[in-house]
């Protein structure tokens, strides 16, 4: 989980746009980040095994 602080200060607007800094919705996590489902790789997952996600399913070969 997150620090509570740092998601509060990423939630501020930046004094430029290039500081922004990407977060999971769900957790706040900083790393690991997808920015096409906009969530970090563990919280990614765990919704993928869910069926949370449309389009998306487990493969293998």
């Amino acid at each position: 989980m997150a620090r509570t602080a740092l998601i509060e200060k990423s939630k501020r607007e930046p004094k430029f746009a290039v500081r922004v800094h990407n977060r999971c919705k769900l957790c706040g996590r900083a790393r690991g980040y997808m920015r096409l489902f906009m969530m970090c790789r563990m919280c990614f997952r765990k919704n993928a095994l869910e069926g949370l996600l449309p389009g998306v399913k487990k493969t293998s070969w």
